[in-house]
């Protein structure tokens, strides 16, 4: 499976969201320094989720880095993440 995928599958079983955006940003740093070239290793992530209201900015990216424990210790770099409770803003 795919790095793009786990991700996906992780932050579904996790957050049940009712958006959900995983994506592949490393064709842009591909070069760049400490970037491991594997072609998924900076993502970015779009969440909206119920299971993020009443949370802070903080907690939220804890939760999130939380259920990614594993692909942030492996091969992902580099993870932007905009998180949202539903009602909320969402560029």
């Amino acid at each position: 499976m795919s790095v793009t995928a786990t991700i996906r599958a992780k932050l579904t079983q996790a957050f049940e969201p009712v958006r959900l955006d995983v994506i592949n940003e490393s064709h842009l740093h591909a070069g760049h320094r400490n970037s491991p070239g594997t072609g998924e290793s900076h993502f970015r992530v779009r969440i909206v989720s119920p299971l993020f209201s009443g949370k802070s900015r903080l907690a939220r990216h804890r939760l999130v880095n939380e259920a990614l424990a594993a692909e942030l210790k492996g091969g992902v770099h580099a993870l932007a993440l905009e998180l949202h409770a539903p009602g909320e803003a969402v560029k």
